[in-house]
């Protein structure tokens, strides 16, 4: 075999075994999960430096080694109330359509495997037409329910690129 399908078959081998892997997290009393595909990394919180004229859900700009990365507070996003920032408080990065973004979230729980059998549609209770736009499912674990988070859905596309011409 040669190198280059090696690298392949090795980058299918890590996505196999990264299926139905999620990133939970809590935010107020509810438990979210990302597919951890999506996740790049995850780091306390820093200084955030605002950025004028963005959507109020948009905290500002971090510094990531050199790396000038978008935050979101979830917790605005989803139209929750402000919470202050404490020593549980991450930021889980994460790509949206080829963007690291930074994404602000209360405590971050673990990684765990939800089967996709166990994932289920979200129910169609919202009248409007992007109700559960951020929600790609709902995973059963024993007795509890997380939230599965579509993370390319957390921003409109006219957005990301408010958010990005900010800051380029």
């Amino acid at each position: 075999m040669q190198a280059t399908e090696e690298l392949l078959l090795d980058e299918k081998m890590e996505d196999l075994s990264q299926e139905g892997q999620f990133l939970t997290f809590a935010i107020a009393k509810q438990q979210y999960g990302i597919d951890i595909k999506s996740v790049t990394e995850i780091i306390g919180v820093q200084k955030i430096t605002d950025l004028p004229d963005l959507p109020s859900f948009v905290k500002g700009v971090i510094n990531l080694r050199g790396k000038v990365i978008p935050v979101i507070d979830v917790r605005l996003r989803f139209g929750m109330d402000e919470r202050a920032y404490d020593e549980r408080t991450c930021i889980v990065v994460v790509n949206i359509n080829d963007t690291s973004v930074g994404l602000v979230v209360d405590t971050v729980s673990e990684v765990m495997n939800i089967p996709e059998s166990n994932i289920e549609a979200p129910p169609k209770i919202n009248k409007k037409a992007d109700g559960n736009r951020f929600v790609k499912g709902l995973g059963k674990i024993d007795e509890d329910v997380k939230i599965i988070l579509d993370t390319q859905k957390l921003l409109f596309e006219e957005e990301l690129d408010q958010i990005k011409a900010s800051v380029n």
